[in-house]
């Protein structure tokens, strides 16, 4: 009874935390003037990404020797393995669920430029975690790649930031949840507050869901490997899958895959050099399985997504292609024989 208590808690903080995230992320992404790539590629990615990074942190602190290891090296690369999994096919199942109150019915409208961006870098430093995981490399070299893999979230960062375009009209936000008066805008207190408080409670939230699992599989006898390669990221992705949910939901689409494909980036590139840091990485054919799996998700979804969205509105997106397209109308309407407004 204890622990349905738990996890009932457990799900009201992080959806309830997750609402308040959202709102509380478009309100800061604008009056940073970000885009809405870059608003769901790194605060929102960074921010739901939290608690699957505290519990390597947590988990190595305790003293636990290998089990605590294992924890930590599950939660690392079981968070990569859903979101380029079962976090993708959210995205894709809800716009066909809320279809019907989408202006963009199932297709997914999203930047196109952005997605391919975050995916690329995805695929290119996951293989790192894979192979330095599979050869058991010696100290220097995973010390080294650890250093390297910030600098490289790094320079994604300020490139996502850079590259996000200018934030949306105001008019379109709904309004803040901590701001008391509606007349005026939000303070940036205001917007800090919510922005803080609903992120302790997906935190919170995430924590307790794992804690009332970690009794059901001890029960069940389970390993702590699978328990936190499956378990753990189930339960810390929540806020990913959920905050995803609720913007394609409202047809924001590239919230909604800027917040997964961000947080991807983010876990191949943090959570790993944090791992390669403090433990062997040494990854047994369980770990080996799910990041190579996760991989693949990643790559499906850079080669999927952005054709997803319709040719029409691919065409109309690119101003160079809409004024070639406008050019060549006018002469075709000029050079058309008999048209009174040719020369024919």
């Amino acid at each position: 009874m204890t622990t349905a208590l738990e996890l009932l808690a457990a799900f009201v903080l992080i959806i309830g935390g997750a609402i308040g995230f959202t709102n509380a992320v478009e309100w800061l992404g604008h009056r940073m003037n970000l885009g809405e790539g870059a608003v769901g590629a790194t605060l929102a990615a960074v921010g739901t990404a939290l608690p699957e990074s505290v519990i390597p942190i947590v988990a190595l602190m305790s003293g636990g020797g290998e089990q605590s290891v294992d924890i930590a090296i599950g939660a690392i690369i079981g968070a990569p393995f859903l979101l380029g999994t079962l976090a993708m096919l959210l995205v894709v199942g809800s716009a066909h669920v809320f279809k019907g109150r989408r202006e963009q019915g199932t297709d997914i409208v999203s930047d196109e430029r952005a997605t391919r961006r975050d995916l690329t870098w995805f695929m290119a430093l996951m293989p790192v975690a894979i192979v330095l995981g599979a050869i058991g490399a010696p100290d220097g070299v995973r010390y080294t790649a650890a250093v390297l893999l910030v600098i490289a979230y790094g320079v994604y960062v300020r490139r996502t930031v850079k590259k996000g375009g200018d934030a949306g009209d105001a008019e379109e936000l709904d309004p803040l949840y901590f701001d008391t008066s509606r007349d005026d805008p939000p303070s940036t207190f205001q917007m800090v507050a919510q922005f803080v408080v609903s992120l302790a409670a997906i935190i919170g939230g995430a924590e307790l869901f794992v804690t009332g699992i970690e009794h059901i599989a001890e029960a069940a006898g389970v390993s702590a490997l699978v328990l936190s390669l499956v378990l753990a990221p189930l339960a810390t992705e929540m806020p990913e899958k959920a905050n995803s949910v609720l913007w394609v939901r409202r047809g924001k689409d590239a919230l909604a895959l800027g917040n997964i494909t961000g947080a991807m980036t983010f876990q191949a590139s943090v959570p790993v050099a944090l791992g390669l840091a403090f433990t062997t990485w040494e990854l047994d054919a369980h770990a080996l399985t799910a990041a190579v799996i996760g991989l693949a998700g990643g790559a499906l979804a850079r080669w999927a997504l952005p054709r997803r969205l319709p040719r029409s509105r691919r065409s109309l997106c690119d101003p160079g292609q809409r004024s070639s397209r406008e050019a060549a109308t006018t002469q075709e309407t000029e050079d058309r024989p008999g048209d009174p407004g040719g020369f024919a």
